[in-house]
């Protein structure tokens, strides 16, 4: 374990977009051919935070339009333009669904609020962490599952190496890309990104982008 540890952090700490972009050309020419059309790699990276993490988690299965004016309405509730907890757990749940969010998600927000202020999730303490063991921290949270753990991971954490392979977004993006005739399944998808390795997160991004998405959170 070690050593895997070791290993992720050598290579984050020396992650090089040219290199990223020369190896995802060299590898695939049509993942070269929306390189090319798409331009430069300009991710947009988030905080690591209790916000984001909540972002992340009113963003499960809702269209990306939907889901902004929901976290919209919820960053003005919640008073000074920032999310805590503490922020959160003031707003009553019946605010909370006025805004918009599910009972389903109002419990996981309010839980993971809860769980923060105990000092259950240490956000700082995830970045020294290899990808697997950020998963297994914050999927012991109910209502965070790997989907939400890959977009902390790729936009918060800055992991180069990432493969939301559930997201539909990126099956619809592959699905047009590289001429599927269904939705890939997300078995397919990770067997077709084994070639993008070690820079799956870039790959991932440029896919998002050919749909015109705004890339995650």
């Amino acid at each position: 374990m070690g050593r895997t540890r070791s290993r992720e952090l050598s290579f984050r700490r020396c992650f090089s977009v040219r290199r990223a972009l020369a190896h995802l050309k060299a590898a695939d020419p049509v993942m070269g051919g929306l390189i090319e059309r798409l331009g430069p790699y300009r991710i947009q990276y988030s905080p690591l935070a209790f916000q984001t993490l909540a972002k992340a988690i009113v963003l499960q299965q809702l269209s990306g339009k939907a889901a902004a004016k929901i976290f919209s309405r919820l960053l003005e509730a919640g008073g000074d333009g920032e999310l805590t907890p503490a922020a959160l757990l003031r707003l009553p749940p019946a605010r909370l669904r006025a805004l918009g969010l599910s009972r389903q998600k109002i419990a996981y927000l309010r839980e993971l609020a809860r769980r923060t202020l105990a000092g259950e999730l240490d956000f700082q303490a995830l970045e020294e962490l290899p990808d697997q063991e950020v998963a297994g921290r914050l999927t012991a949270f109910k209502g965070i599952g790997l989907w939400t753990v890959h977009m902390l991971l790729i936009f918060a954490l800055r992991r180069p190496d990432v493969m939301p392979s559930g997201d539909l977004g990126i099956r619809a993006a592959v699905r047009r890309a590289y001429g599927y005739s269904e939705l890939p399944s997300p078995a397919e998808v990770e067997r077709l990104a084994e070639r993008w390795r070690p820079y799956r997160s870039v790959a991932s991004w440029y896919l998002w982008r050919s749909l015109e998405d705004q890339a995650g959170l």
